[in-house]
């Protein structure tokens, strides 16, 4: 079982692998004859893996390919709980002993002076990861995070606040940390009983399950044997990071409702707590300015200043749009790519409105929209039509530019979840024109969410593969108030374009691609039912397109779903 996902890239050398590494990438706890398996299987020479010794469990074997041949080599545990290998140094932790060995590939040898050379760990594909994960979908357990780490996530929480990891000194073993007062905070080690299998803190009460342990110490303290300080676990501070392959064991564990929140299941909980962060620290003062009230579809939702998008050149002389730039750009890390995706988040035109709105698309350069409202809706105008009849031309901004239609698709037509693809050339006055495509959802329900998944996946395909012609031009989305549709089509984009570009050996963490989103237009996101359509989507596209086999996934979102049919207006 491996305690945390090890994300798989090409090794340029042995110190690129050492400086990345943690227990999560080389520790499996597997039998000799398992690991002599898997490194024949999957592994070259120098490919190596650690595992808890068959003969002493709380001591360590590393398991190491010798180019047909498999050594197992013991590192001891010594009476001041350091660790060494064949009489060499002394080490605090397994990561440091591993890193030391690469660095310095003379200083391990056989009896008979022959050099045994660990080069890398070696790397599994996803299904046999699958196999060996450890229970990365539980809320509780907190990937890839050291003690230090752990102190730093549980900061802000309140007193008696916990999570649960695994040790990095010690792999194979799992941790409580726990915050028991400002600035202070408690690592307690948790045990496993090599003859029954099961779980103990200091050889308290055992359990069959961390779960279950879990459950036991929420209810009753823990007493420290020798200070006989009292620790409770009140808090827990839920990781809402999961791996890919692991996604469907966390939306089983977020559907399960837990007293201990109030009853709430797991996405009520996760959806709670980001309503609860405070967004008043960022200002919106020039959306409230007099003289851009009315162009304001929703009085209380109006841009942050520090992301609006500013207009250029207005007769008018005001920069003024209720739109805000998002943007997401992540740095190369832990062997994921790095990404930057650009969109802008507006609101529904009003009549006054639709020629800054044109202006902004012309500025920026925009060559993708996604609408994701009906023109009314529920007997309400929820944006006014910026766009000509198919064939047909308009102007816009005092003529300052004219937009024509070129031509208009639909797809799914007469079903719930249809979609327009229209086709659009807007120039400005005297100049050349540029093409423009518009995608307008028609089967997004405000403050809801869609039936079919798959239709929005096939309409985020057909908009990226327009998109990523002109990288640099962010997407303009829009639904009316610019917040909850929107959001929730801008979350997914961002998600599935991160999977697609790691080949779904990645980790997915909605609730922070939210919060970061969150924080450059407000309200990202309106309702509860929007926030579990992403999963659900996020779950379907994975199941058909990753965990079916399929690993085709750069080619198409639309992988393992039935093409949209398509019928000229």
């Amino acid at each position: 079982m491996i305690y945390c996902i090890y994300k798989s890239f090409q090794i340029a050398s042995a110190e690129r692998v050492v400086r990345s590494m943690r227990s999560s990438c080389f520790y499996y706890d597997i039998s000799g004859e398992e690991a002599e398996k898997v490194l024949l299987k999957y592994g070259v020479k120098g490919d190596f893996l650690a595992r808890p010794s068959e003969s002493q469990p709380t001591n360590y074997t590393l398991s190491i390919n010798r180019g047909g041949t498999i050594t197992h080599v013991k590192v001891q545990r010594k009476e001041d709980d350091t660790l060494d290998l064949l009489g060499g140094e002394n080490f605090t932790s397994l990561s440091d002993l591993i890193q030391h060995y690469i660095d310095n590939p003379e200083l391990l040898k056989e009896r008979n002076g022959d050099t045994i050379y660990m080069i890398r760990p070696v790397v599994l594909p996803p299904e046999e990861v699958k196999k060996r994960r450890v229970k990365a979908a539980e809320r509780w357990f907190h990937t890839g995070v050291n003690g230090a780490e752990a102190a730093q996530l549980l900061a802000k929480e309140k007193q008696w606040s916990f999570l649960v990891r695994e040790s990095q000194r010690s792999p194979g073993q799992m941790a409580i940390s726990v915050k028991v007062g400002d600035d202070t905070y408690k690592h307690i080690m948790l045990e496993k009983n090599a003859l029954t299998g099961k779980v103990h803190v200091g050889g308290g009460d055992e359990f069959n399950t961390i779960n279950d342990l879990l459950a036991h110490y929420r209810k009753n303290p823990l007493v420290e044997e020798v200070t006989q300080n009292v620790v409770r676990l009140t808090n827990m501070l839920p990781s809402t990071s999961v791996p890919v392959e692991a996604f469907n064991e966390r939306m089983a564990v977020l559907s399960r409702k837990d007293e201990s929140i109030g009853g709430l299941d797991g996405f009520s909980h996760e959806f709670t707590r980001l309503n609860e962060m405070d967004d008043s620290m960022y200002s919106r003062r020039d959306g409230k300015l007099p003289n851009n009230v009315d162009k304001n579809r929703y009085k209380n939702i109006v841009p942050y200043d520090h992301t609006r998008v500013k207009l250029k050149d207005t007769p008018s002389k005001s920069d003024y749009i209720n739109a805000n730039y998002i943007q997401m750009v992540t740095k190369k890390r832990d062997g994921l790519k790095s990404f930057d995706r650009r969109y802008i988040s507006t609101q529904g035109c009003l009549s006054n409105t639709v020629g800054d709105f044109w202006r902004m698309v012309f500025q920026q350069e925009v060559v993708v929209i996604v609408m994701t409202t009906k023109e009314c809706e529920r007997g309400r105008v929820k944006c006014e039509r910026y766009w000509p009849e198919k064939g047909k031309m308009m102007s816009a901004d005092g003529g300052e530019y004219c937009i024509k239609n070129m031509d208009e698709k639909s797809y799914h037509e007469g079903e719930e979840y249809s979609f327009i693809r229209r086709t659009l050339i807007l120039k400005r006055k005297d100049g050349e024109g540029r093409s423009v495509t518009q995608f307008q959802f028609l089967g997004w329900p405000d403050h809801g969410c869609p039936e079919s998944a798959e239709a929005v996946l096939s309409l985020l395909k057909m908009a990226d593969d327009e998109a990523v012609k002109h990288p640099e031009a962010p997407v303009v989305v829009h639904c009316s108030a610019g917040i909850g549709r929107t959001g929730t089509f801008i979350v997914l984009d961002l998600i599935l374009h991160e999977i697609m570009l790691n080949d779904g050996d990645c980790d997915i963490d909605v609730a922070r691609t939210l919060m970061e989103i969150r924080e450059q237009r407000q309200g990202m996101v309106q309702t509860e039912p929007q926030y579990k359509f992403i999963y659900k989507a996020l779950a379907h596209y994975i199941n058909t397109s990753i965990l079916n086999g399929d690993q085709s996934i750069n080619s198409s979102f639309l992988a393992g779903h039935q093409l949209p049919t398509e019928t000229s207006l």
